[in-house]
C-alpha cells in the first residue's frame, strides 16, 4: 500500500496512520475496501493547523475492518490556497454526511460530491466555525470579581 500510493506510515502506540497525497485518496480507499477488507468508513474529520504555513489542513479518515478487527487512519494534508480533496461517496456512500460536515465546519471542498451544502449551520451562515482564524465573537463570563467591568461594557435596555 505504501509503495503503490506513495504513502508514508506513522505508527504510535500500535495505531497506524497513512499519510497520502490528495490525488491518491480515492484509489487508496477503493483498495482498502476491495483488497484489504476495510468494509467501513467510520469517520471523516479535519484539523486546522493555522497559523502554521503549509499544509494548513489535514483531512482525516478512519477505516475499520470488521472481518480482521483492524482500524486504520489516513491523513491527507491540504494547502490553505486549495483546500480540496476528491469525494469518497462512490466508494463509501456513508461518506456523504461526513464530508458535508467537514465542508460546513472547515470549508474543505470535496470534489465530485453529490450534495455539498450545509448540514449543521444555517444555510445563510457566513464562514466555517472550526477554522482557527474564524472570529469568536463571544461574551465574557460574568463572575463576582469582574462584575463591575462587564456591567460597564454590557449593553442595557433603555428605561
Amino acid at each position: 500500500m505504501q509503495a503503490e500510493f506513495g504513502a508514508s506510515l506513522q505508527t504510535f502506540r500500535g495505531e497506524h496512520t497513512l499519510i497520502l497525497a490528495r490525488e491518491q485518496i480515492a484509489a487508496a480507499a477503493q483498495a482498502l475496501r476491495d483488497r484489504f477488507q476495510f468494509e467501513m468508513l467510520v469517520d471523516v474529520t479535519a484539523v486546522d493547523y493555522w497559523p502554521q504555513e503549509e499544509p494548513r489542513f489535514h483531512v482525516i479518515y478512519q477505516f475499520n475492518s470488521v472481518s480482521h478487527h483492524g482500524l486504520l487512519r489516513v491523513r491527507v494534508p491540504l494547502s490553505a490556497a486549495e483546500p480540496k480533496v476528491p469525494t469518497l461517496e462512490g466508494v463509501y456512500p456513508g461518506a456523504n454526511w461526513y464530508e458535508r460536515e467537514v465542508w460546513d465546519m472547515f470549508g474543505i471542498q470535496f470534489e465530485g460530491h453529490s450534495d455539498l451544502r450545509r448540514i449543521i449551520m444555517p444555510y445563510d451562515w457566513v464562514g466555517h466555525p472550526l477554522r482557527k482564524d474564524y472570529p469568536l465573537g463571544y461574551e465574557e463570563v460574568q463572575f463576582t470579581f469582574n462584575f463591575d467591568d462587564i456591567s460597564l461594557r454590557k449593553p442595557h435596555p433603555k428605561e
